[in-house]
Order: structure tokens, then sequence, then C-alpha cells
């Protein structure tokens, strides 16, 4: 890493997004065409390129419910004292376990199965660390360690993608005449270097962490734990409306980060690119999303975050609005370049400005209803995906739409903006 003055706890908290950022790295790039290269094709069982691309934005929407209504949960559970480590680490267990046994899958229902249950742990973990934040660093410095995890997460997933990628290549991805070994094979070598790596690099945080701020309340069953989130939820509805209004404007504005996310490799292959071409662009981006987010993390000491998120989300509009243009592999490294300048830093300011506006003691169960707004957002955007293309739409058309929901966070942000915090420490 660069020098900074980072801390043994804050570096061992960045060093979790290296190791979760390589599930994500094959996840927007090689999943979807193992996938479609399981369920396409007019063998029994099998479907359409369409009907492909649907149902893998179906599985999304289903990860998005399921993990919207655990996770406010574990949050609140997780509040209390000595409670956030083990709920991490059986989050990161299970999501890693998932991952490796993803390669292992013969058929596509199998496979899309397996992923969901993968990509749920996965997904509890993020609710989890996110929330660590507050306890890991101060208020000062939340915006340059949290950029400093999506920076240095972005180029450290590249290491294991590399891996994977060759494997791809020799089970034969790109050509028969460089198959070395089964695309079976290829699929068990590129999950289990991912998962590995995944768990490898998240011990450091799991001897490190200690959780400082923490509730003293008890929630023993589900019933009770409940109460506490409706609880919250009025109180952010009808009290602090600093809260509310960055929520809705983080619903609208994440929907389309996740979403050209969740189907950059579709958007891809629907446009009938080379393989070669997406994956090359993908890695060149994750550079760019390193270098976008080191700027935005020098930027974060002379500017306020809502000013930097701003500036994202305006970057983001433009390109969705580029995406009508779509349609050469040129046109789809620009619109990747574009995606790189701002996907690491609208997410790594987002984490952090929300950081500083909630409770610490309830970090927990605010990331919980923090995460279902940001996954809301995201069944939201691969409904809209699903939607356009199963009514026989462009892929252009539906990135483009996507427009709308930056715009409108732009809107509610500058709102929040104006709202005095009710936040006590």
């Amino acid at each position: 890493m660069a020098k900074t003055d980072l801390t043994k706890a804050e570096k061992s908290w960045i060093l979790y997004d290296v190791g979760n950022s390589a599930f994500t790295m094959l996840a927007c790039s090689l999943i979807p065409i193992w996938f479609k290269d399981l369920a396409i094709g007019t063998a029994p069982g099998q479907i359409s390129g369409d009907q492909a691309t649907a149902y893998y934005s179906i599985a999304i929407s289903v990860v998005t419910v399921i993990v919207a209504v655990l996770g406010p949960i574990c949050g609140v559970l997780s509040d209390h004292k000595d409670r956030k480590k083990p709920f991490f680490t059986t989050a990161v267990a299970l999501g890693v376990i998932g991952c490796i046994a993803n390669g292992f899958a013969t058929n596509w229902v199998a496979f899309i199965v397996i992923y969901v249950f993968a990509r749920i742990f996965y997904q509890m973990s993020l609710v989890i660390y996110d929330s660590m934040l507050n306890d890991v660093t101060t208020e000062e410095r939340m915006d340059e360690v949290s950029s400093y995890g999506y920076a240095w997460g972005y180029i450290g997933s590249c290491v294991p993608f590399i891996v994977a990628m060759v494997a791809y290549i020799l089970s034969g991805g790109l050509s028969e005449d460089l198959m070395w070994f089964s695309p079976q094979v290829g699929k068990i070598i590129g999950y289990g270097v991912t998962g590995i790596w995944w768990f490898a690099v998240t011990v450091p945080l799991l001897k490190n962490y200690k959780q400082v701020n923490y509730t003293e309340s008890h929630h023993g069953d589900i019933a009770m734990v409940f109460g506490k989130i409706f609880g919250t939820l009025k109180k952010i509805a009808t009290e602090d409306k600093k809260v509310l209004y960055f929520l809705l404007a983080f619903f609208l504005y994440i929907d389309g980060v996740g979403t050209i996310i969740d189907n950059c490799i579709n958007i891809g292959t629907d446009l009938g690119l080379p393989t070669v071409g997406q994956v090359v662009f993908l890695l060149a981006t994750q550079v760019v999303a390193f270098g976008g987010s080191l700027v935005f993390a020098r930027l974060s000491k002379k500017f306020d975050t809502a000013t930097l998120i701003l500036i994202c989300i305006v970057g983001y509009f433009c390109v969705c609005l580029y995406a009508l243009t779509l349609k050469t592999l040129l046109h789809f490294g620009i619109l990747a370049f574009g995606v790189g300048c701002f996907q690491g830093s609208i997410q790594s300011l987002s984490r952090s400005y929300f950081s500083k506006i909630i409770p610490v003691e309830n970090s927990g169960e605010y990331f919980g209803i923090y995460d279902i707004f940001s996954k809301g957002a995201s069944f939201l955007g691969s409904a809209v995906i699903a939607w356009v293309k199963l009514a026989g739409g462009t892929i252009n058309i539906a990135v483009a739409s996507l427009a709308v929901f930056f715009a409108l966070g732009f809107i509610f942000l500058k709102l929040a903006d104006k709202q005095p915090s009710a936040r006590t420490r």
C-alpha cells in the first residue's frame, strides 16, 4: 500500500475490501459467462440467450429480497457487545464455502442456486463489514479510509481474477485449440482461487478487529428485533430527515451503480462483442477505479463528502446516456472507463457519509437498513433490465433508462445535505 499513517485496525479493515472484491470481480465477468455456457442451447433443459439474461437478473433480485430481510435483523443482533465478529466470521465462512462449491455445479439450475447462496452470505458479510467503519477509524478519517478500501480492493481483485481468467482460457473458453483441461476444471480453479483469496485476506481483520461501539439493550427474540427495526425506521421517517433524505438519494443513485456492475458482461455479450475484449477492458476498469478512488480520497481532505458524491452522480448520469451509442468494443471500452472513474468513489463516499450521520452504537442496525436501500435499488435496476429484454428491447435502452435514478438521487442528496445532523456521540 501507499505510504500513509493508517493504523493496524484500518489496514486490516481495508484488506477485507481486497478480499471480497475478488468475488465481486468474478461476478462481474466470468460468472455470467459460465452461467450462459451452461444455460444456453437447444438440448433438453437449456434455454435461449434472452431467457438466460432475464433469469440471471431475477436471481440477483432474489438475493436482494433475502438480504433486505436478513440484513437489519443481523445488524440489530450484531450491535450487542462482542457480537459483530462472530456474525461477520459466519457470513464470510458460508460465503467462501458457497463460492468454492459453485465451481462444481454441472447444470445451470444448480449453478444459479449455489450462486444465490454464496452471494447472500457475501452481501451479509458486507452489511457487518461496513458497520465496522465506526470502530476502526475516526469520523475525520472515514472518507479517506473508506476510499482506500475500494481503491486497493480494485487492484487486489485482479490477482485471483487473472488466475481465474487463465484457467478459463486453458479450459477452451476462447478456443478449443487452447484447451488444456475441461471447462468444469476451469470453473473449479476459478472459483477455488477466488474463495481461498477471499478468506486468506480476511484473516487480519478477524485477528485485529475489536468492537468499540455497541448497544447495552438486549433483543432476545425475532419479535423484539423487528420491533427495534420498525422503531428505528419510524424515528428516521419522523425525526432524522438527514438520514431519511440520504437513504432516498442513495436508493435512487445506487440503483444504476449496482445494475451496471451486475450486468456489465451481459451488456457486451448482448451487443455481440468479443469476450476477450470485454474482459481486457474490465481489467483496465479496475486500474482506472483504483486511481479514481485514490483521487477522491485526496479530494476528501479538501471538499465535503456530499459535494464529491454529487460529482460522481453527474458522472454516472452521463455514462448512462452514453450507453445509447454503444455498438462497438471501443464504445464499450469508453463506457467502462467512465464507470471506472466514479464506481469506487461513489460507493466509498456513500459508506463514509452514512457512517458520519448515524448513531455509532447502532451502526449494525443502521447499515442493515442502508443495505435494504442499496439492494432495493439493485432489485429495481435488475428488474428493469429483465423487463426490457423480455419485452424485446435493447440493452442500450435498458442501461440508458437508469439515468432517471441518478437525476432523482442528485435532488434528494442536495436535500439531505441541507438538513441538520441528529447524530450524537
